[in-house]
C-alpha cells in the first residue's frame, strides 16, 4: 500500500520546511530551495518493491541539491530513474545537463553531487534502487547520468511506458509479482543503456579525452598552489572527484601521483638552472607546492636516485 505525505496540513510559512523533511525521509539527504514562500505545496506517494521504491512526486517550482556535505554524512548507494509526466525539469550531474519533460526519463546517482531545477509545477514518477540492481545487468553506467532518454527512440519509449504502467500496477498485485515486474523493467532500462553506450562510445572517448586534457591543464597551471586537491580540480571543470579519479586511472596514474611527479620534474629543472643557483633547495620546493622539506628530499631521491642537493651539484659540474 502506498504511503502518502503532503504539505497541505501545514501552515503556509512552514510548508517548505515540512517538504524538506518529507523529501529527505523519502529519498536521500537533499536540500530544497524555493521562491514560492507561502504558496509552496507538494505531495509524494511511495510504494515499496523489494529493495526498490516507486514514488510519485507532485510539487511546485524549486531547486533540489545533493551536496558533497550531504554525501559525506551518508552511506546510501542508490540510482534514481525519473520519469517525467508533466512539467519540465533540468538535471545536472557529472558535468552534464539533461532537460526532462513528459514522455522522457533520466538517471542520476546519489553517490555524486547533483542538482534538479523545476521552474514551474511538475509531476514525476521516480524509481529508486540500489546501484547493484542495474550494475549486475549493464556494468558501469556513469557516463549516462544526466542524459535525456526520449520517446523518439522506440526502445526508450517502450522502457518509459512499461515503467510508468508498472508504477500504477504494483499496489494492485502481490509482492512476488511486483518484484518480477521490477526485474522486467530493469532489463528494459539496461537494454536502453546498452544501446546508448554503443552509439556514444566514439563520442564518449572524445569527451573523456577532452575532460582529461582540461583536468591536466588545471593541475599544471595550479602546481604552485599547496592547496591543490582533487575536489578543487574536479569542481573547476564541472565533474565529480570520482569521475576525475577514473580519468586519471585510465592513464595508469592517480591525481596525487601525477601532481607529485609534475612538481618533482619542475623542481629538478629549477635545481639544474644556473640562473637559480642562489635559491635555496627549500625555496624551490615550497615554490612548487611542497610544504615539507624532509618529505620533498625523500621522494626526490626515490624518483631520481640522488638527493636534491646532489642533483644540483651534479648539474653544476
Amino acid at each position: 500500500m502506498a504511503i502518502v505525505l503532503d504539505t497541505s496540513s501545514s501552515v503556509p510559512d512552514r510548508r517548505l520546511a515540512v517538504w524538506q523533511d518529507i523529501v529527505c525521509d523519502t529519498f536521500v539527504g537533499l536540500d530544497c530551495q524555493s521562491d514560492m514562500h507561502d504558496g509552496f505545496w507538494g505531495s509524494v506517494s511511495q510504494s515499496t518493491i523489494g529493495p526498490a521504491t516507486c514514488t510519485r512526486v507532485d510539487s511546485c517550482a524549486q531547486r533540489v541539491l545533493r551536496t558533497p556535505s550531504r554525501i559525506a554524512r551518508a552511506s546510501e548507494d542508490f540510482v534514481l530513474v525519473t520519469l517525467g509526466t508533466s512539467g519540465v525539469n533540468g538535471v545536472f550531474q557529472d558535468g552534464r545537463e539533461a532537460i526532462v519533460s513528459a514522455g522522457q526519463f533520466v538517471i542520476y546517482d546519489t553517490t555524486r553531487p547533483y542538482e534538479l531545477r523545476f521552474d514551474d509545477s511538475f509531476s514525476q514518477t521516480i524509481f529508486q534502487m540500489p546501484r547493484k540492481l542495474l550494475q549486475q545487468r549493464i556494468g558501469s553506467f556513469d557516463t549516462l547520468t544526466a542524459t535525456t532518454f526520449s520517446g523518439d527512440r522506440p526502445l526508450e519509449r517502450l522502457a518509459y511506458e512499461f515503467l510508468l504502467g508498472m508504477s500504477k500496477t504494483i499496489d494492485h498485485v502481490d509482492p512476488a509479482t511486483a518484484a518480477r515486474l521490477l526485474d522486467q523493467g530493469l532489463d528494459l532500462v539496461a537494454m536502453t543503456f546498452a544501446e546508448r553506450m554503443r552509439e556514444r562510445s566514439a563520442d564518449q572517448s572524445f569527451h573523456r579525452s577532452a575532460l582529461l586534457y582540461r583536468l591536466k591543464n588545471y593541475i599544471l597551471t595550479h602546481l604552485r598552489d599547496p592547496e591543490l586537491s582533487m575536489p578543487r580540480a574536479a569542481a573547476a571543470i564541472g565533474i565529480s572527484p570520482r569521475y576525475a579519479s577514473d580519468l586519471m586511472a585510465a592513464e595508469q596514474t592517480s591525481f596525487r601521483s601525477y601532481v607529485q611527479a609534475q612538481r618533482l620534474e619542475r623542481c629538478k629543472r629549477d635545481l639544474s638552472d644556473p640562473a637559480q643557483v642562489a635559491r635555496h633547495v627549500g625555496e624551490i620546493a615550497f615554490a612548487w607546492g611542497f610544504n615539507d622539506l624532509a618529505h620533498f628530499s625523500r621522494i626526490f631521491k626515490q624518483r631520481f636516485g640522488v638527493s636534491p642537493r646532489e642533483w644540483r651539484e651534479h648539474a653544476a659540474q
